[in-house]
């Protein structure tokens, strides 16, 4: 099989670019999580026409236009509502969620890779984008390999640090080394990658970025007065509510910590499963009146809340079966919002939370930790002043721009690579 069309940029101005996703936002406003999107955005910037193939969900677009990115998604299962696989909080916690989901997998593959050969035959295409390794790499080695189209997969850690068993390794490990070029977010998500794939050379780490979105100074202060005590410290976690992100071990550091800080308050920016379970938690340690839920916030809105808060606390494990925290874009928007990081010692989080550098590490599942860590941070302010410093200034190699260049680089490399070789 040959494309209908060569590839390269010769025959047409922007270069091509078909990304596949399980992971988009279904609408406008949805709280999925953004990044995929943000990098498709920013490469539309850098002059590639970017079209994005994700599964459908129930009640979105089977194709539309969304901020200037063509967003097709394909079904998988009859009726609708039956396309539980993906979205909301991610395939593998639907997958542990419900285990129905996965005999939904083979449908989800199948129809993914239709959809993927459908495209490319239309000779529209210079390069495929898979980000996790499955099924998105999976497929994507299967589609782009009779067209001899350059074919880059981005792991994001979930899709290397779980899903383990031998014959899910073999399928990873197939997919990795069928790509012409690998991405990792994080030297850890690298380190599992190798372990998937020793023999793999074509791999690149490039960290996903965030929006430098300076803090509104009249919403900060607003939000301050709104849930600051008098003395302080208001804490402040962001991210999905489940298991893995150690919420619990959180609260249970503020209730150490009321017992000599009368006025210590917590900030829960997020949506997860783990909503309720965390709510109960939060009301036999007798701290209710001190943490506040708050849901899903606008991205736009969140740099204000880091902003006003005294200290950002992200206590994440690395779970029984592997899953980890592979990167932490939360932990990067608190250190460019000026606000001191303490975080656990997991996964990629090590990459830019450098131990008394731009903010403290402490073990897992050790509240008491958390807790002196507030505290030391709060009767050293020299000290906060100096991880907020140094945090902002490493943040600088993290933006949503520097992540889109060095992706288009590595594209522009591949597509010179291959009209070397045709």
């Amino acid at each position: 099989m040959t494309q209908a069309r060569a590839g390269g940029h010769g025959g047409h101005d922007k270069r091509r670019v078909l990304c596949v996703t399980s992971n988009y936002p279904r609408w406008e406003g949805d709280s999925t999580t953004p990044f995929v999107q943000h990098l498709a955005q920013d490469l539309l910037a850098l002059g590639w026409e970017v079209d994005v193939l994700a599964p459908h969900a129930p009640s979105a677009a089977s194709r539309e236009q969304l901020n200037g990115i063509s967003v097709d998604r394909f079904h998988y299962l009859w009726p609708e509502r039956l396309e539980t696989v993906c979205y909301q909080g991610g395939a593998l916690l639907n997958l542990q969620k419900n285990k129905l989901n996965y005999l939904k997998l083979p449908a989800l593959v199948f129809f993914q890779w239709t959809a993927i050969v459908k495209r490319l035959l239309s000779g529209h295409y210079d390069l495929l984008h898979s980000h996790w390794i499955l099924p998105q790499g999976f497929t994507g080695v299967l589609a782009a390999r009779p067209f001899n189209l350059p074919h880059v997969v981005t792991v994001h850690g979930s899709d290397a640090f779980a899903l383990k068993g031998e014959l899910l390794s073999k399928f990873k490990a197939f997919s990795l080394m069928g790509a012409d070029a690998v991405t990792v977010n994080s030297s850890a998500t690298r380190q599992q990658v190798l372990a998937i794939a020793p023999e793999l050379t074509a791999l690149s780490l490039i960290p996903m970025g965030i929006a430098l979105n300076q803090p509104n100074p009249d919403r900060v202060a607003q939000l301050r007065q709104q849930f600051r005590g008098d003395q302080g410290p208001l804490l402040i976690y962001v991210g999905r509510l489940v298991e893995q992100k150690g919420i619990g071990d959180l609260l249970r550091a503020v209730a150490l910590l009321s017992q000599t800080l009368t006025d210590c308050r917590l900030l829960i920016l997020g949506e997860g499963p783990w909503r309720d379970a965390l709510v109960s938690l939060a009301d036999r340690l007798g701290i209710s009146q001190r943490v506040s839920f708050i849901g899903w916030v606008e991205p736009s809105d969140v740099p204000n809340y880091l902003a006003a808060a005294d200290i950002f606390v992200g206590p994440s494990k690395q779970m029984p079966d592997g899953s980890t925290e592979a990167q932490g874009l939360s932990f990067i928007e608190a250190m460019q919002a000026g606000t001191p990081v303490i975080a656990t010692d997991v996964g990629g989080i090590g990459d830019t939370v450098k131990h008394e550098e731009t903010g403290l590490l402490v073990p897992q599942d050790d509240p008491g930790a958390i807790a002196g860590s507030v505290l030391r941070l709060l009767s050293e302010p020299q000290l906060a002043d100096k991880l907020i410093f140094q945090a902002k200034q490493a943040t600088k190699h993290y933006t949503r721009e520097a992540t889109a260049v060095q992706f288009a680089q590595l594209f522009d490399a591949m597509l010179h690579h291959k009209s070397h070789r045709s």
